[in-house]
């Protein structure tokens, strides 16, 4: 069997089709480090739009609505050319970091569309669970959103098949945004299988494994103090040189394939179904086009099963978050059974 990502493999989203590759905008301000000044950040959108990206996802959180403004920038005049998703639902308030109350997803929409200046976001998802608030109550508000004309479609973000079932009763779910890459398992462990049953699209974002399946980090330390790898135990010390140790076989499988480790990263992901698309973020226009590169390259079923050994739940080191991140995560955390 081969499968095979080109320009042609448009996917499905929310009633849509949209390229397998989209542009996550979340690096652009927010979590990470390095950050590229304004203007240099709109030019790299212009750049995605330009090179066809058609799908563009950022946050309320992001930057604390500073994302969302730049990308409302970025857009400007060419807002029809894009599928835009942003989310709500987390405040960055320490007092109440996620707030999935019906009166909150109402008042960060309005203040989305606003940063965003536009009147319609084609995608709208519950950045995570609130454990406060059942998972029905947060659907119905989304829901009537739609029903009201100012988002096409919402989605869920980081959660469990099982909650996506539950809200999906409520209303049909579009998307749900999860970590997923080589070394990121968790969808399989349950998510993809309640995608496929409820129609749902699966949008992995941090495909390249948060930069490391990039193979361009020796050394965590080195990043910038207020940089999220820090707080993330696959970079820590004592879990990231067994980790680095997997990316020379990687390595090799790009160069017998004749493409890069981040082109192939996405098109790992990309293999999983139809029903499954990437998201990664980039503040470089070179890096922006190995990404994009990744629906060009052709996997068979033997190829994706040598990835697969490289790179998998059990010779990754170390959990994806911290405690205190793992906290607000409501994503299937081992295999089942």
């Amino acid at each position: 069997m081969t499968l095979t990502q080109d320009l042609s493999s448009a996917r499905p989203l929310a009633g849509r089709t949209v390229r397998p590759v989209g542009l996550g905008c979340m690096n652009l301000n927010h979590g990470y480090s390095g950050f590229p000044a304004e203007e240099d950040a709109v030019a790299l959108v212009h750049a995605a739009l330009d090179a066809g990206v058609d799908h563009v996802d950022t946050a309320t959180l992001y930057g604390g609505g500073r994302n969302e403004e730049l990308v409302g920038r970025a857009l400007g005049s060419r807002r029809a050319e894009v599928f835009l998703a942003s989310k709500c639902g987390l405040t960055g308030d320490p007092g109440r970091p996620v707030d999935g109350r019906p009166e909150t997803i109402r008042r960060q929409v309005e203040a989305s569309l606003r940063r965003l200046g536009t009147d319609f976001i084609d995608l709208y998802y519950l950045h995570r669970l609130d454990p406060r608030v059942p998972v029905e109550d947060s659907a119905g508000a989304l829901a009537d959103l739609v029903r009201a004309g100012l988002i096409g479609a919402y989605g869920l973000s980081e959660v469990s098949g099982a909650t996506l079932e539950r809200a999906h009763a409520v209303h049909p779910v579009a998307a749900v945004q999860n970590e997923y890459s080589l070394w990121t398992r968790n969808p399989e462990w349950g998510l993809l299988q309640a995608c496929r049953r409820t129609g749902t699209t699966l949008v992995a974002f941090s495909p390249l494994g948060r930069g490391f399946l990039a193979g361009t980090l020796a050394d965590p330390a080195a990043l910038p103090e207020g940089d999220m790898r820090h707080a993330m135990p696959r970079f820590a010390p004592e879990n990231y040189p067994a980790n680095l140790a997997l990316l020379g076989p990687f390595r090799a499988e790009a160069e017998r394939l004749g493409t890069t480790p981040a082109a192939l990263a996405i098109a790992w992901v990309l293999a999983q179904g139809p029903e499954v698309l990437a998201i990664p973020g980039t503040t470089s226009a070179t890096h922006l086009a190995e990404d994009l590169a990744a629906e060009h390259v052709v996997l068979s079923a033997e190829d994706v099963a040598r990835l697969d050994a490289i790179i998998n739940h059990g010779t990754v080191r170390g959990h994806r978050y911290s405690a205190r991140q793992q906290a607000s995560i409501d994503t299937e955390d081992a295999p089942a059974g």
